[in-house]
C-alpha cells in the first residue's frame, strides 16, 4: 500500500500536529543540533543525548539552547551496554518521548544545520516513528557539504574535527552533543558568510 495512503487519517500526537502547523511560515531561524548515538544504524540504535543551539541574525543564541540526555535503559539493557553515561551526566535527563516532544517543539520550523545531518534527521525520524508521528519536514544544511562546496572538493569527507581544525575553533575537554552543536554553529557562521547564505 502507498505510504501516503496509509498516513492521510492518521491521528498524530497533537505536539506533532502543532509543529506540522509551523511550516505555514517562513523560518525565522537556524537551529545547529548534534546527537551522541548508541552506533550507526537507525533501525536498531537509538540517541543517547541531544544538543542544539538558535543561531538567529548571525549569532548563536547561547540562551536559546537545548540539550537533553535521553533514558534510554531499556535499550542499553537489551544489549549489555553500560548505563554510567546517563548516570553521570549533569545534563537535564528525560525519556525518549518527552525528549522528542519537547526537540520538536524547540526547531519549529528553523532551517536546521548539522555535520553530516542526514545521519542526525534518519535517527531523529526512526525516533519520531516510534512515537507515531511522521518525519520531520525542516530544510537542513550540513556543514561538511558547505566546507567541500566552497572548495570544489568532492572525492573526500572531512570530520567536525578537521573542520574546526581548519578555522580554528579550539575543541573543548568537555566531550557532548552540545558542545559538538556549538563548535557546528561557530564553523556554520563561517562558512555562511562566506558563502553569502542568508
Amino acid at each position: 500500500m502507498l505510504d501516503w495512503l496509509k498516513n492521510i487519517n492518521k491521528d498524530y500526537p497533537d505536539f506533532w500536529k502543532d509543529y506540522l502547523t509551523k511550516f505555514e511560515t517562513k523560518p525565522n531561524k537556524f537551529v545547529v543540533l548534534s546527537t551522541e548515538t548508541s552506533g550507526l544504524n537507525p533501525d536498531k540504535d537509538v540517541i543517547l543525548s541531544l544538543g542544539a543551539f538558535s543561531i538567529i541574525d548571525d549569532s548563536i543564541v547561547i540562551k536559546e539552547n537545548f540539550e537533553t540526555v535521553l533514558l534510554q535503559y531499556k535499550y542499553l539493557q537489551d544489549n549489555g551496554l553500560s548505563n554510567e553515561f546517563i548516570i553521570e551526566s549533569k545534563m537535564i535527563k528525560m525519556p525518549e518521548p518527552d525528549a522528542l516532544e519537547a526537540f520538536v517543539n524547540f526547531i519549529g520550523n528553523s532551517i536546521l544545520v548539522g555535520h553530516h545531518i542526514n545521519f542526525d534527521i534518519e535517527m531523529l525520524n526512526a525516533a519520531l516513528e516510534r512515537l507515531d508521528c511522521g518525519r520531520l519536514k525542516n530544510e537542513a544544511l550540513d556543514v561538511d557539504v558547505m566546507y567541500r562546496k566552497l572548495t570544489d572538493i568532492n572525492d573526500k569527507q572531512f570530520s567536525l574535527d578537521d573542520l574546526c581544525g581548519i578555522y580554528k575553533i579550539p575543541k573543548s575537554d568537555r566531550n557532548s552533543s552540545s558542545e559538538d552543536a556549538y563548535r557546528i554553529g561557530l564553523l556554520f557562521l563561517k562558512l555562511k558568510s562566506r558563502l553569502g547564505i542568508k
